[in-house]
């Protein structure tokens, strides 16, 4: 979500110079933005987030005396007083887990979340998901009138394209190109189970027997799923080398022979566009919002479904014209998006709900 709004403001830096921005972050050396004459970038409060949000950031805003705030990340202030916009991601915080999550991260952002998300809603001016997916979802469960509702598509970064400069970049993580990408973890959503019980199905029958390259999944983890599914003998075949750096990530995706996306549900997915904007043929899900970003051509399989998964992974193995159809599939449906059209809907919305403000004002 941090990554999203960045994205955003780097745009909105680039194409308004009329009005005045205040971006209230943490205290940090990790700084991204620089400030602009009309974009001013504040430091406030401390690390930790609930405190952040519910104390130091009402605070500000009183202080500054502004017009509207814009939340980004799904949680607000109950305690707001000035028009309130918020960007809802997806409302997965609120559907029942099937498994718990590992994370004490993830779980302590999961209750937060289940606990302000309700309480805030009616008070927002604006609503921003990013799919019609989430839209549809979000309305139907929350009882949320629609006209409340605004979906604004995210985009994914320029330099994700097919490389055309031999670059090696991919070697500090894995020996040899034409391996399988997943970025799996330990939320119950990104279906990492059954990903890795499809990925031995297709090693028993691949002549080519491609490696797995996973980022930054826990060793204990994957140990116990390999384990409980009988299926130890394809740990020689992982490669697990921890964090994979962000501008990496383009040589990574290039130089995959195929990238699995197999969640179980997500609201956008920008890794999706990422792999096909390079031209990497993708193996995604049949199911919530990853159809509408894929594209009516994608490869789309049910996620629950191990065997289906791996038979799409050896048809691009063995079927070269469609594996070519795929990368060119890929590579167009990408240009469909893009920062700048987020950022300039985003724009649009700013006004309209500016001027909504000064004629309730009247």
């Amino acid at each position: 979500m941090d990554y999203v709004v960045l994205e955003e403001i780097k745009e909105l830096q680039k194409m308004d110079t009329r009005n005045e921005y205040f971006v209230f972050v943490a205290p940090g050396e990790d700084r991204c933005l620089r400030d602009t004459r009309n974009v001013h970038i504040i430091e406030i409060g401390n690390g930790f987030y609930p405190a952040w949000e519910q104390l130091a950031l009402p605070r500000a805003i009183k202080e500054l005396n502004l017009d509207m705030l814009h939340c980004t990340s799904n949680t607000a202030p109950l305690r707001c007083k000035i028009p309130l916009i918020l960007t809802l991601h997806d409302i997965i915080f609120l559907e029942s887990r099937d498994k718990a999550n590992h994370s004490f991260y993830q779980n302590l952002g999961w209750l937060y979340r289940r606990l302000v998300v309700p309480r805030i809603l009616k008070k927002c001016k604006r609503i921003i998901t990013v799919s019609d997916f989430e839209l549809n979802n979000i309305v139907s469960k929350l009882s949320i009138p629609r006209e409340q509702m605004t979906m604004i598509y995210n985009g994914y970064n320029e330099w994700f394209k097919p490389s055309v400069v031999e670059e090696f970049t991919y070697q500090k993580y894995i020996s040899d190109a034409g391996y399988f990408f997943f970025l799996g973890n330990t939320d119950p959503k990104k279906n990492t189970e059954r990903t890795l019980i499809a990925y031995s199905k297709y090693l028993e029958k691949s002549d080519v027997k491609r490696k797995l390259l996973m980022a930054d999944l826990d060793r204990q983890y994957l140990n116990d799923i390999l384990m409980r599914n009988g299926i130890e003998h394809i740990r020689k075949m992982i490669v697990m080398p921890g964090y994979i750096v962000n501008s990496d990530l383009p040589n990574i995706y290039n130089n995959a022979f195929a990238f699995l996306y197999t969640s179980l549900r997500e609201s956008f997915g920008i890794p999706l566009l990422e792999a096909m904007a390079c031209g990497t043929p993708v193996v995604t899900s049949n199911t919530s919002s990853m159809p509408e970003i894929g594209g009516p051509y994608a490869i789309l399989v049910n996620p629950e479904d191990p065997d289906e998964i791996a038979k799409m992974m050896l048809k691009l193995e063995t079927d070269d014209d469609f594996y070519r159809q795929q990368e060119k599939i890929g590579i167009d449906r990408a240009k469909l998006f893009s920062w700048k059209q987020t950022a300039e809907q985003l724009l649009e919305l700013y006004v309209e709900v500016y001027q909504e403000i000064g004629r309730s004002s009247k």
